[in-house]
């Protein structure tokens, strides 16, 4: 997302032209028939496939990042692991700038199906296709290209699910709903893992198992939940190519507060990326072993952080429903992450490695879980634009996929000895550092405590 100080027409595009007619995609809404009565609650049913839906996306679009890749890399690539970073962030920048385009389109498409599931079904099939991509690769350039087709793919049935989430849920159920999905996707890499580390010697077993949980999932989401057919929808004005660019742009000063949600998650996500990134290199680091051999070892972790995650998803959601306080529950999440990273910066073996894993997945499931619910209440434009804006705020996870994976090496790089040793203490501490940030600045939000 890009922010102004001023008006956004300020910077004016070049002269609008008719878009080439696109199967559903219509203009400004009016009337849109899917938006519950204010209050009116989601069922049950819509809310545990809501978390499936989540659940099985990440398990198919994370498990790759957190392992799959890498194991692929150090075949086609052995001893450049810094790759990693430059295919992570290739990825990120397409989402970047894919993903408030479809987010509009989403809110101006009119279908017997609605407006969020055609993207969902387009997006899992295209996120199919890359798992292929990337367990046949035959180089990195071809492996690189698999991962961006994962994130526009499998990102877009994420965006969409979550941007169903602004379309139904009531203000009661955000903080409950965001916690369990909180808890299903942190859970979800867990499970990937564990998939890939016993299918570590057959890359397409390694990439298609996973993706076929999610497959499952979305499939079940988009046949048994309910969207209101928008064909009667009515619109104000046709789309240009100018309308269309101009919706990647707001004035922050109009929603301030979501302007603030948006550069806590920026900050906090930048961090959390940091982190992440290289988990598999840096436990091969610390425990002296080669990075295949860390599968099973980052599996068995996720198992035991399980616990902690859901301590810090659902206690942390459902919390800051019946207490009517989000802003404390999410500086919370991010000192909590940024303790576990010092303690995982400063680690010498596997204990240490494990306690701080631990605490930063209680501060991992607690930010995602109760900001997510934070963005639901200071969403603009609820009724009409939901889609654009979810495109928007995920520029606050995007940019920082995209730009921290290409800064990291150089926190590596500092004071790295000549055989190949990276400097992680400093790019853990550095992680944490950004994640208080992100929770520091959601401070400044003041229409919700």
């Amino acid at each position: 997302m890009t922010m102004h100080s001023d008006d956004a027409a300020a910077f004016p595009l070049a002269a609008p032209q008719s878009l080439p007619a696109v199967p559903g995609a219509l203009d400004e809404v009016v009337i849109d028939p899917s938006v519950p009565p204010t209050g009116q609650k989601a069922s049950a049913s819509y809310i545990w496939f809501q978390v499936l839906g989540q659940f099985g996306v990440f398990v198919a679009f994370i498990t790759p990042l957190a392992i799959s890749l890498s194991i692929r890399l150090s075949e086609l690539a052995p001893g450049r692991e810094e790759y990693l970073g430059y295919i992570a962030g290739s990825g990120a920048l397409a989402v970047m700038l894919t993903a408030p385009l479809f987010g509009v389109l989403s809110d101006r498409t009119r279908t017997r199906w609605g407006r969020r599931r055609p993207f969902m079904v387009a997006g899992m099939t295209l996120g199919v296709l890359s798992l292929v991509v990337m367990a046949l690769a035959p180089n990195v350039w071809v492996l690189g290209a698999g991962w961006i087709l994962a994130q526009i793919g499998w990102g877009q049935v994420f965006q969409n699910l979550q941007t169903s989430m602004a379309d139904k849920l009531s203000e009661t159920q955000r903080g409950k709903v965001a916690g369990l999905a909180g808890f299903a996707t942190q859970v979800a890499p867990v499970v990937g893992v564990v998939i890939a580390g016993s299918f570590a010697g057959n890359a397409l077993l390694l990439f298609l198992l996973p993706g076929l949980i999610g497959v499952i999932a979305v499939i079940l989401f988009v046949l048994f939940t309910r969207e209101a057919d928008t064909r009667g929808a009515r619109f104000a004005d046709t789309l240009s190519l100018g309308t269309l660019f101009s919706k990647y742009l707001y004035n922050p000063r109009t929603y301030p507060d979501f302007s603030w949600v948006w550069l806590g998650r920026f900050l906090f996500y930048f961090g959390l990326t940091l982190n992440t990134t290289f988990t598999a290199f840096f436990f091969a680091s610390r425990l002296g072993v080669d990075v295949v051999e860390v599968a099973p070892i980052i599996a068995s972790l996720g198992l035991f952080g399980i616990l902690a995650t859901t301590v810090g998803a659902i206690g942390g959601g459902f919390l800051s429903d019946k207490l009517r306080r989000r802003r404390l529950f999410v500086l919370a999440g991010a000192v909590l992450f940024a303790a576990g990273a010092i303690v995982m910066a400063f680690a010498a073996d596997i204990t240490m490695l494990y306690a701080g894993s631990l605490i930063t997945s209680v501060g991992i499931g607690m930010f995602a879980a109760v900001d997510q619910a934070l963005i639901l209440d200071v969403l603009p434009e609820k009724d009409t634009n939901a889609g654009r804006f979810m495109g928007i705020i995920g520029f606050a996870v995007s940019i920082p996929q995209a730009v921290a994976p290409f800064i990291a090496p150089v926190f590596l790089a500092v004071g790295a000895s000549a055989v190949g040793d990276k400097n992680y203490t400093l790019l853990y501490i550095v992680a944490g550092i950004f994640t208080v940030l992100g929770g520091l600045v959601v401070l400044k939000v003041r229409s919700v405590r």
